[in-house]
């Protein structure tokens, strides 16, 4: 028991310190345009309808397949059923890795827009956003600033209004 506090603390510091190295690292520039793909990373603690981001792509006019969505949950809920894939705290690996073979398929592919979805300050999102590779992040004011490219100043429940401020900042930034 005690050693294993111990091992969940050193982990915790190596992930931090692989945040950091991340954040300090400068992002490749890429010049395409348009949107194909998007990524959502939800706090599944803080909005439980993940489902929501669905309606992107009829919005912004994308194939069906176009959106992944993967949640985040502090600890396993044995009860309930999930359409969503998750994360929970205890998937935290060494020097930053997330041992979720779900999340390994959701970061294995390359995104256009990255959704954050989560005003929580927690290592694991934090650790999942990095590990995606996406030409534009978008989030919300209250998360971390220095993870998102494109930051909205709404609540986390008001979907609606994320939405429409997306698609909005999209089509100004000539990518719909």
């Amino acid at each position: 028991m005690i050693f294993r506090s111990i091992q969940d603390k050193f982990k915790v510091k190596s992930g931090q310190k692989y945040l950091e190295d991340e954040l300090n690292r400068p992002k490749p520039f890429s010049e395409k345009k348009g949107i194909s793909s998007i990524a959502c990373i939800v706090d599944m603690d803080s909005f439980k309808n993940a489902e929501a981001f669905n309606a992107l792509v009829k919005e912004l006019g994308l194939k069906p397949n176009a959106i992944n969505i993967i949640g985040y949950k502090k600890s396993e809920d044995k009860a309930g059923m999930f359409s969503i894939p998750f994360v929970v705290e205890k998937d935290l690996g060494w020097n930053g890795s997330i041992e979720n073979g779900d999340f390994s398929e959701f970061a294995g592919r390359n995104y256009d827009v990255l959704i954050n979805y989560y005003t929580a300050d927690r290592l694991v999102l934090k650790l999942m956003s990095v590990k995606v590779n996406a030409r534009l992040r978008v989030g919300l004011v209250e998360a971390d600033n220095l993870m998102n490219d494109l930051i909205f100043d709404c609540q986390l429940g008001d979907i609606k209004t994320f939405q429409a401020e997306l698609k909005k900042y999209l089509k100004i930034l000539k990518e719909i």
